[in-house]
């Protein structure tokens, strides 16, 4: 079952895939923090800067496992009520996760990029990148945060992605550039050898070596 050896293999195969687009303007941000190391990959394939764009997942107390939304740093919360139905989730609980989780977005911001400001993404050719797209929400949500600064083209690449949860996204993005497409695919995880939880000072430590 396993496709990629680790984090790297998988940006590198991707980085493939994105680069036959031939954009012309292209701006790679990378959801931390399991995309960074991905999105490392694709930026230096481009040629280009790596940033970041913050997603944070909206759960319930009661199933903290399954994204019933997600939220950026700025904007509204994305929230799925057919899964927040399933969830039992009621409306305070999710306003009071949603202002905690976009609290976190915006600390996760200024430890990521520090006082720099937030790369230009107008008229731009916008990639967004992660290390899989299972449910979508996180993907969803940052796609939305993108569109409202007016990119040229806006794609999303990733991997690995369950096939239902990519077309899903048709409708907030331009495409989506996926690796491995599998009909089982249950979960993320499983498609990497090696994946192994990454750090802040990881992500630092990747974004720092981009800027360099």
């Amino acid at each position: 079952m396993r496709v990629f050896r680790d984090r790297a293999e998988a940006g590198a195969l991707l980085a493939e895939r994105v680069a036959h687009l031939d954009l012309a303007d292209p701006v790679v941000l990378a959801l931390p923090r399991g995309g960074v190391p991905v999105g490392r990959a694709v930026a230096e394939r481009l040629g280009v800067a790596l940033d970041v764009l913050v997603v944070r997942k909206i759960a319930t107390e009661r199933n903290p496992e399954t994204a019933v939304g997600a939220v950026t740093a700025e904007g509204a919360p994305v929230i799925d009520p057919h899964l927040c139905r399933m969830a039992g989730a009621d409306t305070v609980e999710l306003a009071r996760t949603a202002a905690a989780e976009q609290d976190e977005a915006r600390r996760r911001v200024r430890a990521y990029r520090g006082g720099r400001p937030a790369p230009e993404v107008a008229g731009r050719d916008a990639v967004v990148v992660d290390d899989g797209l299972a449910t979508g929400m996180s993907a969803r949500a940052a796609l939305l945060s993108l569109r409202e600064d007016e990119p040229a083209s806006l794609t999303l690449a990733v991997p690995v992605c369950a096939p239902d949860a990519a077309r899903a996204l048709g409708d907030v993005c331009d495409r989506v550039v996926c690796v491995h497409s599998p009909p089982d695919f249950r979960a993320v995880s499983l498609w990497y050898a090696s994946f192994p939880q990454v750090d802040d000072d990881e992500v630092r430590e990747v974004l720092e070596r981009a800027r360099g």
